[in-house]
């Protein structure tokens, strides 16, 4: 276990390296040397064999770097998506999902351990929030899924266990590390980051005029519906929540993504599309339809096959730009929090 008295240097920025080592003396090429080192995956500073021997022992004494281990690691046999169950530093666990697509390999990253956002069809929200992730956390889980499986990871999507708003410093943090042309140099047309709709953190977010882009949960077109399967929806109306979609596309120029998961009997009606249809057709945002995933303990199932053509033909009728996602590891739990909630059962049984 590491000293709480030492820095977590993988979290800090290239600048903030380059002040450190300045502030005695040394040049600020050494914060190039180790900056590169800990992006390709450096697990000690000994390990950085182009520093001298009284530097790196300088730098043993007041950092530390993470290093996740691999728990549980699961390859889907009907399409080669991959799943991590990482074990963190403090023993924590969390997920990440490497998926291959056309323009490339993509991996899903979780922010948090846990969550408290409380959507009720998600299984990251079973038990609540544990911690936020550091930015180090965040970036090992694509750093290390890469150097694992000897692929270049291209896309990064910020859609796994927790709610990345509400993490946001470290989250902003995370996507400025691997955004950085001596680390893993992905840009940010590159990251996708998925949240449950916190409004004031989506028009913060357009602030920060990263052209990242945003997919947002919508998941029912009324408010009552959507307050039923979402606690943050409390906080806004569906409505404002477009609005600030609409802000944030405006802002950095990029297309928002609106995310439906289809749950029989409660969001999948044509009445339902009817309504979202409507809410939609001027705010030139994207549909993703989502197939419900179940999770162990709840009674929501996912829509019937009838149910989501009739909801599609719907959309395709108003005219509104629409995509089913495709699943993928089926056969590997590879919906966030799923795996870690299987392991976390395992344990409990077993004890």
């Amino acid at each position: 276990m590491r000293s709480i008295s030492k820095i977590d240097v993988k979290s800090m920025l290239h600048a903030e390296l380059k002040e450190y080592f300045q502030s005695f003396g040394e040049s600020k090429y050494r914060a190039e040397q180790v900056f590169t080192w800990l992006h390709k995956g450096a697990k000690s500073f000994h390990e950085m064999t182009n520093l001298p021997l009284k530097l790196r022992n300088k730098l043993e004494a007041e950092f530390y770097i993470t290093v996740p281990e691999i728990s549980v690691k699961q390859v889907s046999k009907l399409d080669g998506t991959i799943k991590y169950l990482w074990r963190l530093i403090d023993g924590a666990s969390v997920e990440s999902v490497v998926m291959q697509y056309e323009h490339g390999y993509s991996v899903c990253v979780s922010s948090q351990v846990g969550c408290r956002m409380g959507c009720v069809f998600c299984a990251s929200a079973i038990g609540g929030l544990i911690r936020n992730l550091t930015a180090s956390e965040i970036v090992d889980q694509v750093l290390f899924a890469q150097i694992d499986t000897g692929i270049k990871i291209s896309n990064v999507v910020i859609m796994g266990m927790g709610e990345p708003l509400d993490n946001f410093c470290n989250v902003m943090r995370f996507i400025e590390l691997i955004n950085h042309p001596l680390g893993m140099n992905i840009g940010a047309r590159h990251i996708v980051l998925s949240t449950c709709g916190i409004t004031k953190y989506i028009d913060k977010l357009a602030d920060h005029s990263i052209q990242l882009s945003l997919a947002v949960s919508l998941h029912a077109p009324d408010d009552d519906t959507r307050r039923s399967l979402m606690p943050v929806a409390r906080e806004s109306t569906v409505d404002e929540l477009l609005s600030a979609c609409a802000r944030f596309g405006k802002t950095s120029g990029r297309r928002v993504t609106i995310e439906y998961v289809l749950i029989d009997g409660v969001n999948d009606s044509e009445n339902h599309a009817r309504l979202l249809a409507r809410k939609l057709i001027k705010s030139g945002c994207h549909l993703n339809i989502i197939l419900h995933n179940s999770i162990p303990g709840s009674e929501l199932k996912a829509s019937s096959q009838k149910n989501v053509s009739s909801f599609a033909d719907v959309l395709k009728k108003s005219n509104i730009n629409y995509t089913i996602r495709r699943r993928l590891g089926n056969d590997i739990d590879a919906s966030c929090g799923q795996l870690r909630l299987r392991e976390e059962l395992r344990m409990s049984n077993e004890t």
